[in-house]
């Protein structure tokens, strides 16, 4: 179950127009603008920031999130190590590089 909350992940980033009551204008330019990026291959999909982030810290993903930041989107992944503890890794959302890795 290493991947348990990926397809729910995939499917709130990539789903149909939320209406504007229930997301302000940021929010839903945001969406529109990872769409609209994953579609041009711009940044990298889930899965294979899931792939990056597990070979890094083994464990069951807890969590997924991606973030526009000034330099870009960003995905943060928080995951549930062998050991017990919870790991946040962030990632380059163009490349899957690790930008930092940290216990939540």
């Amino acid at each position: 179950m290493k991947y348990l909350l990926a397809p729910l992940a995939a499917a709130t980033l990539l789903a149909s127009p939320v209406s504007a009551l229930a997301v302000d204008e940021k929010d839903r330019a945001d969406q529109i603008a990872a769409s609209q990026a994953l579609a041009r291959g711009e940044i990298l999909p889930i899965v294979k920031i899931l792939d990056i982030a597990t070979a890094k810290v083994p464990g069951d993903v807890l969590k997924v999130k991606l973030e526009r930041k000034p330099a870009g989107f960003q995905y943060k992944v928080k995951i549930l190590a062998k050991n017990g503890r919870v790991r946040e890794i962030e990632l380059d959302a163009r490349n899957g590089r690790i930008l930092s890795i940290e216990d939540d």
